[in-house]
């Protein structure tokens, strides 16, 4: 299982820098790409801080504090099997762990996080796919955490019936 989660991550930190990579070769300096005008635009950012820019400058700061989550998460997620969470609560790990590695790669090597995904209708901040990982990981999490690991409710409820049937 550790060999397939860890693949799994190689993946997904692969195509974070990927679509990064195009970025910067495609749209740094440049204009907008407007996918839908108005409304999805890939616009170009140097991001020296977190989400929405906060603590900005604060590279290092950044740094530990990622690099300390990263590795409580690694630990952690070993014990996932043995836990009531679930493929799904694996699934978020794997998820958050990528995208804090993508961005973490960028602090590391540039000083900055690349970010050139913009919802232009909402000003959303600009972010990248590293973020979506980390967005779509948290709110699986949240799910798991709020409704237990459906899959097992599911076996148990088959069970109960089960036995049902046999008494």
């Amino acid at each position: 299982m550790i060999v397939a989660i860890t693949l799994i991550i190689i993946a997904l930190v692969g195509i974070d820098q990927l679509t990064k990579i195009w970025a910067v070769s495609t749209l740094m300096n440049q204009e907008d790409i407007k996918i839908w005008e108005n409304v999805f635009h890939f616009h170009y950012v140097k991001n020296e801080g977190a989400a929405w820019g906060i603590l900005s400058g604060k590279q290092g700061f950044l740094i530990i504090i990622t690099s300390i989550i990263i590795i409580g998460m690694l630990i952690y997620i070993r014990q996932l099997p043995k836990s009531k969470w679930g493929n799904w609560g694996r699934v978020a790990f794997v998820l958050i762990i990528s995208g804090a590695i993508g961005n973490l790669i960028d602090r590391l090597f540039l000083g900055y996080v690349r970010d050139f995904i913009y919802f232009i209708l909402i000003n959303f901040p600009v972010f990248n796919v590293a973020d979506m990982f980390v967005v779509v990981g948290v709110a699986l999490l949240m799910i798991v955490l709020l409704f237990g690991d459906l899959e097992e409710k599911k076996a148990n409820i088959e069970k109960e019936n089960i036995e049902e049937e046999i008494n």
